[in-house]
């Protein structure tokens, strides 16, 4: 739908939009930005320095559509500085940053006539021999009983995917409703993954699905947790971090600090996430926030703060008062979201539940610096490509999305614009076998649930978020993975056997087509997880800790307890990495158990017993990052090769 998606549904509690520095005297260039993105680990130079070099155009592009990014009197674009951000490139337009942007982009496109199709669900990209020649899409308001067409066919060299990372592999997500991604269909089709075990997790409501970031965490709420009835309500940080002044000032840095960063997880605000993991996923708890009270004491207590909390609080004229008080002092419309919501939650009458959930994959397919697959002519765009790596700036997965775009269009306009379209007559030879695969697993599943009575879409749909959520969060072990590689790879080779969906639904046949996309993206994650796991000998990067036996525990951290191990079990033990794979990268290709069998998107054809199966195995390989390039700037030659080729090489 042209209204769904997480660009035009999610925020934060100011949504940055991350580009080179157009506002004051702080010195900055196209290579520092290059360098900032490149130094987050695993991450192409040639990827960096285009989206450096592009992130003004791109940005510029914005504004002039109406984007209402804020401006000094003098018509300067003002920034501030994000996360892993050692300038002040960001700027935003409040929490609906990228909401804006998607509307004034929208506007664009209607504008100039162009035809845009909606509830259609991506079933396969068609390929044949490594080139784009299709895309396959279920009709999803194609009505049961009728004679709509259930299947569309997209004929086409060029596919620009922009379709969002893989939202619905997890259960616990901060990805809005109906985000669910559609990574499946071109690592069937042989599109190769790239830093697949790259996430960011943080803390987030669930009902409203929002981050609760920024103002939330540094109006010091109370943290609770109670059984799923309501019963036995406590307040559970103070097991592992017992001095009031410490726990304060690290629920407080939660508010810049929000994505979970194994880093901190020792001893800083990290250690908020790993209690909360251990409350919902290991307890089976509830974790909710409460605005109405303070934590611990009945009064704030401002001197046992750390002095950067204390300091901010203070200038925000906030050292008063319970939590939802500071809030409504200092942020008004954060407490006003919340209560504007449907169904709404007012802070000041009752909690806001909340967990450790997925934000965002900084992985994704393959790209290179005109983002393009390797399966020519798919071009994978935002968070649905692999561009980012361990770490990024905040804010800066919008700007890679509108350079991406930018990129792949000069792309296609400089070398596919008039590549011809694949005759009809062998368009249909290869076309043909990928369609026809599609009804035989749609009549199979509807077959079934006639016979049975019942469908299962909903079961796998459940199962495998409910896995992913348990397994492969931010805490994992790799055992586990490989259980939960092989489970998902089993329902997989099952699936065409065993799905069942109701002839006589809409959302049922759609799901037919989701839970197969779900299943296949998150077994190659998965796959990619387990083999990241033994390369890195059980060392931990990013948003994840990986289970190491031979590690250390979280430890208090204060004063006389700084060398005290919180009493968590021994999966949370764990050894950083310490950048020691930030120069390479890893790369995955989902391998068909039916590849060879038949063309196409790789999704049909026979195993051994002839049958048409939807399994495969996962490859993994290492590789050099490729640094920043050191092109000649001579301004002649460069020229030259501009009225030449335009540069597009």
């Amino acid at each position: 739908r042209v209204d769904a998606g997480t660009s035009r549904n999610a925020g934060s509690d100011k949504q940055t939009y991350y580009k080179l520095t157009l506002s004051g005297g702080d010195p900055d260039s196209v290579r520092d930005m290059a360098e900032t993105l490149f130094s987050g680990g695993a991450v192409d130079g040639d990827v960096a320095l285009a989206e450096a070099a592009c992130s003004t155009q791109a940005f510029l592009h914005l504004c002039e559509l109406g984007v209402p990014f804020p401006r000094n009197r003098y018509g300067e674009y003002i920034g501030y500085k994000t996360d892993h951000d050692p300038r002040r490139r960001a700027t935003s337009v409040g929490p609906y940053t990228s909401k804006s942007m998607v509307e004034h982009l929208q506007k664009a496109v209607e504008a100039k006539g162009i035809e845009t199709f909606e509830f259609c669900r991506v079933v396969d990209v068609l390929v044949h021999d490594g080139q784009v020649i299709g895309l396959l899409v279920l009709n999803r308001r194609a009505e049961p009983g009728t004679d709509q067409p259930r299947f569309t066919v997209f004929r086409t060299p060029n596919i620009v995917y922009a379709t969002g990372g893989p939202a619905g592999m997890y259960a616990n997500s901060v990805y809005p409703n109906g985000q669910w991604g559609a990574s499946g269909a071109p690592l069937r089709a042989g599109a190769k993954g790239k830093n697949l075990t790259e996430w960011q997790f943080g803390l987030a409501s669930l009902t409203p699905r929002w981050n609760v970031s920024g103002t939330y965490m540094q109006v010091l709420p109370r943290f609770v947790s109670t059984n799923p009835d309501g019963s036995d309500e406590r307040e559970f940080l103070s097991e592992a971090i017992p001095d009031y002044g410490r726990q304060l000032s690290l629920v407080f840095l939660k508010g810049y600090q929000w994505p979970f960063d194994i880093r901190k997880a020792r001893d800083g605000s990290s250690l908020i996430d790993l209690l909360v993991y251990r409350e919902t996923v290991l307890r089976g708890r509830y974790v909710y926030l409460d605005f109405r009270t303070n934590p611990m004491r009945a009064e704030l207590d401002a001197d046992a703060l750390d002095p950067e909390a204390r300091d901010y609080l203070d200038k925000a004229g906030a050292l008063f008062g319970t939590p939802i008080e500071r809030l409504r002092h200092m942020n008004e419309p954060a407490y006003q979201f919340y209560l504007d919501k449907n169904p709404g939650v007012d802070l000041e009458k009752e909690m806001l539940r909340v967990d450790v959930c997925a934000q965002h994959n900084n992985g994704g397919l393959t790209i290179d610096r005109w983002w393009r697959s390797n399966i020519e002519g798919l071009f994978p765009c935002g968070e649905v490509d692999g561009g980012h790596g361990v770490y990024r700036p905040g804010g800066s997965a919008l700007n890679e999305g509108q350079v991406a775009a930018l990129r792949a269009a000069t792309w296609i306009s400089a070398h596919r614009a008039s590549l011809p379209l694949t005759d009809d007559a062998e368009f249909a030879e290869f076309a043909a076998p990928v369609v026809g695969h599609a009804f035989d697993l749609l009549a199979g599943a509807c077959d079934r649930a006639a016979e049975s009575g019942a469908e299962n879409v909903g079961d796998y749909l459940d199962d495998v978020r409910q896995l992913m959520s348990a397994k492969a969060g931010p805490v994992r072990n790799v055992d586990d993975v490989r259980a939960a590689r092989d489970t998902v790879g089993g329902w997989l080779d099952e699936y065409d056997r065993t799905v069942s969906a109701s002839a006589k639904s809409r959302r049922s046949i759609d799901r037919v087509f989701l839970v197969r996309d779900i299943l296949t993206s998150a077994y190659t994650y998965l796959g990619a997880m387990a083999e990241y796991a033994e390369h890195a000998n059980n060392t931990s990067r990013g948003s994840v800790l990986w289970t190491d036996p031979n590690g250390k525990l979280p430890v208090k951290g204060f004063g006389q307890d700084a060398d005290t191990p919180i009493d968590l079990d021994d999966r949370f033990k764990f050894t950083l990495d310490g950048g020691r794979l930030d120069g390479e990268t890893q790369e995955t290709t989902f391998v068909s158990a039916a590849a060879g069998a038949a063309d196409g998107a790789g999704a049909a054809g026979a195993d051994d017993a002839g049958r048409a199966g939807e399994g495969g195995s996962i490859a993994c390989a290492w590789r050099l990052v490729r640094p920043i390039p050191e092109d000649d700037d001579f301004f002649e030659n460069v020229w030259r090769d501009y009225r030449e080729t335009g540069n597009v090489d």
